[in-house]
């Protein structure tokens, strides 16, 4: 198996090199931390060619682990989110890096997970803000969550995290999503946040966002 998935690797690795971009890796910097090898091809065309791989879970995991950009976020998309337990949250979370990983994440895989409030309160006490980050945005996209879970998830990021733009950024993404089935219980978190800078900075986003003043 392992040798099938070098070769499968390989191939796919060949695809991905064909439209690598080095300007655009070079302005990838702005992501946080780097990869090993990374050949700037932008992220649909990573994911169009992940998906004519179709889904292989074993697969997946065998290009995650790879410190290659373009094969981490191939394995996103061909990863079987039925597969993914709580058990497993550590091996995902191994890999992301940066904020970009994080979001790929989060879209590719982590939102279509069935344990979708287990991730949401592992990660939101993680001491990585990239973790919290990703699960809020894969939570804003399932609507499975259980949005009280979600909101005491919520307030602990942002009391772990005074001062950071990213935490506060995800917080405003779930925040929306939550809105849409209750926009008291929204306005009611707002008002209980602490005083610090990211709460500040959800207070006035989701003030418009949601019309919630």
């Amino acid at each position: 198996m392992s040798a099938d998935n070098t070769s499968r690797m390989l191939a796919l690795l060949g695809e991905l090199r064909r439209d690598r971009n080095g300007m655009a890796a070079d302005a990838m910097c702005s992501y946080g931390g780097q990869y090993g090898v990374n050949y700037g091809v932008a992220a649909h065309t990573i994911r169009d060619r992940a998906k004519a791989e179709g889904t292989d879970h074993a697969f997946a995991e065998y290009l995650y682990r790879q410190d290659v950009r373009e094969l981490r976020i191939a394995g996103l998309w061909i990863a079987d989110p039925e597969c993914v337990v709580p058990a497993d949250f550590h091996f995902w979370a191994a890999g992301i890096i940066n904020s970009e990983i994080a979001e790929q994440a989060a879209l590719a895989l982590l939102s279509k997970v069935e344990r979708i409030d287990d991730l949401l309160d592992a990660w939101s006490q993680s001491e990585s803000v990239l973790l919290g980050y990703a699960a809020m945005l894969a939570a804003a996209r399932n609507q499975e969550r259980d949005d009280e879970m979600a909101l005491g998830a919520l307030y602990n990021i942002i009391e772990a995290f005074p001062d950071n733009r990213l935490a506060g950024q995800g917080a405003v993404v779930l925040l929306s999503a939550i809105a849409e089935r209750d926009v008291e219980a929204v306005r009611h978190f707002v008002e209980t946040l602490p005083e610090n800078s990211t709460a500040q900075f959800v207070r006035e986003e989701i003030e418009w966002r949601v019309a919630i003043a």
